[in-house]
């Protein structure tokens, strides 16, 4: 099966714990290179984060384990890049 190479995963969270302790939870599992966190929304309740993930070989499972285990769920899949390297989504004539 082709390794994922990057992942783009909506998440709902708690206010606590952080944006900050989640990314940096998902960046130390193994497969993962880096991660980007953006806040998209917040409410009384939780948060809306985006999560931009990138590595060799990401472990899905294993992200979505860390984030389960921090109080957070994975609300949806928005992109996901796997193969050999990364191909860049090239705009289209709907674009």
């Amino acid at each position: 099966m082709a390794t994922i190479r990057q992942l783009v995963i909506d998440i709902l969270k708690p206010h606590e714990p952080t944006m900050l302790v989640i990314a940096q939870q998902v960046a130390d599992t193994d497969g993962v290179s880096g991660v980007n966190a953006v806040l998209l929304e917040m409410d009384e309740e939780v948060r809306n984060i985006k999560f931009t993930i990138e590595g060799e070989d990401i472990d899905y499972d294993n992200v979505v384990a860390v984030i389960e285990d921090a109080g957070a769920s994975v609300h949806s899949v928005d992109q996901v890049a796997c193969g050999e390297y990364i191909v860049e989504d090239e705009p289209t004539a709907q674009d």
